[in-house]
């Protein structure tokens, strides 16, 4: 049974659960592609997601969508299994979590570490492999960074590895200094 120190809950158990087959398939690599590619498409798309998180739908309205979203991106059986017991058992809103913990319990069994990065405009690949590198450096470790964008940063970075944050947004400067002068 894999380590879930850092999963809870529900979708913890799933995600362990899916490791476990995952790994003993010898399909750990498979199952984390998907796992992206299905992730990338639930971002993407608002009305998927609404499907899956919606309680409106019937279990079973929501298994047959999911089943046609792995037939079109062509998951293995095994994804496509786990999709439609989740499904079944009313969990699919927990598919997302359930997919983050699977990244994090493989980024664990490799030895590496998953920044998230939060930044006002979007990374340019360049400034992905620098972020990288400095990180690697700093934690001794590979790190693999989970981008997001968020505007009202106006510009920085807020970086978060495990229970440490960084937080240099022009955002925060500013509120920073506004606080510094309020107390003068």
């Amino acid at each position: 049974m894999s380590s879930a120190a850092s999963l809870s809950g529900a979708s913890g158990r799933y995600a362990s659960a899916i490791f476990d087959l995952a790994k003993s398939s010898g399909s750990l690599d498979a199952v984390a592609s998907e796992f992206e590619t299905l992730g990338g498409v639930l971002k993407d798309n608002a009305g998927l997601a609404d499907v899956i998180a919606s309680p409106a739908y019937s279990r079973s309205q929501q298994g047959a969508v999911m089943a046609q979203v792995g037939e079109k991106l062509g998951t293995s059986d095994l994804t496509r299994k786990f999709v439609g017991l989740m499904a079944q058992k009313g969990r699919l809103a927990l598919l997302p979590e359930a997919m983050k913990g699977f990244t994090a319990l493989l980024a664990e069994e490799r030895g590496e570490e998953t920044a998230e990065v939060i930044s006002a405009k979007p990374l340019s690949d360049m400034q992905r492999d620098a972020l990288a590198q400095n990180l690697k450096s700093s934690f001794g470790k590979d790190v693999k960074i989970d981008a997001h964008v968020d505007p009202s940063l106006l510009g920085g970075l807020i970086v978060k590895v495990g229970s440490k944050m960084v937080d240099a947004s022009l955002k925060s400067k500013l509120e920073r200094l506004e606080l510094a002068m309020k107390e003068h």
